[in-house]
């Protein structure tokens, strides 16, 4: 996804160090992994296919849950690879309350940056961003207050650029067009801690993002991207603050072979389902 080729997310537009770029969806994405895009399929072959992905659905949750009692697994006796740490409840409160809609009030340990990541992550993603007060309370919340102070002026000048807002379909003041709805939203699947101190903070947020106008005859139809998301943390004044964030695309899935959902159905989907407050 992106806020236009040349429009830093939150670094300067038009170019600059580009240290918090964000990309929302648009055009040009290259296919599935770098390859050719898959053949169309016949019908038979794609019922084989999904009893063959549920058998080994089956067999994989079966093996899971099989317990301790059948010996090492590990018959080489080497090191097994780290696995990702389970997100499971661990006793410490991951949140104490929210500013702006936004959950805030983190626990000054890894778990408590991985949520604030993630949280961020999804405050940065939504589509309160086109709109300036909003916008306003996101940016003083989620980052430290001296980088608040530098970022406002340039996310303005993205937010408010008629180029970007008409080029991704909506109207110069940055609402969807009648019978659209705009849908951006950020998904985290997953988090993890690259460095950490009491005081600083590295967490990585992997994430899925839909984004598009749903509606009929829409030229920009909700798609689906995949992107990393690095963000550099602060503890400041009893909170994690960003200080900045990097992204890169991926990892991407290759998608399944389902058909799309009609704009009605997705514009209600989104209208319907409300976002989650992440904790670790």
């Amino acid at each position: 996804m992106s806020l236009g080729d040349d429009h830093g997310y939150g670094g300067e537009p038009g170019g600059g160090s580009g240290q918090t770029r964000t990309r929302l969806p648009g055009s040009g994405d290259p296919d599935v992994y770098g390859g050719a895009r898959r053949p169309a399929r016949s019908g038979s072959r794609s019922l084989i296919t999904v009893l063959g992905v549920v058998v080994l659905l089956i067999a994989a949750i079966a093996f899971a849950n099989r317990g301790g009692d059948g010996g090492d697994d590990d018959a080489s006796g080497g090191a097994k690879e780290p696995a990702a740490q389970p997100t499971a409840p661990s006793g410490v409160r991951p949140v104490k309350g929210n500013t702006g809609g936004i959950p805030t009030g983190y626990a000054q340990d890894e778990q408590g940056a991985q949520s604030a990541a993630a949280n961020y992550a999804v405050a940065l993603g939504s589509a309160d961003m086109f709109d300036e007060t909003r916008r306003v309370e996101i940016v003083n919340t989620v980052y430290a207050p001296d980088v608040a102070a530098a970022r406002r002026g340039d996310l303005d000048s993205v937010y408010s650029s008629k180029e970007f807002l008409t080029g991704i379909g909506l109207k110069p003041d940055g609402t969807a067009p009648a019978g659209m709805t705009f849908i951006t939203r950020f998904n985290p699947v997953g988090a993890k801690v690259e460095s950490f101190t009491p005081n600083r903070a590295s967490v990585s947020v992997w994430y899925s993002a839909l984004f598009g106008l749903a509606g009929e005859g829409s030229q920009n139809p909700v798609t689906e991207s995949w992107y990393t998301n690095t963000f550099d943390l602060r503890w400041v004044d009893g909170d994690w603050k960003v200080a900045d964030f990097t992204q890169k695309e991926g990892p991407v899935p290759v998608g399944r072979d389902q058909a799309a959902s009609g704009a009605r159905e997705m514009a209600d989907a989104v209208q319907q389902f409300g976002g989650f407050t992440y904790a670790r």
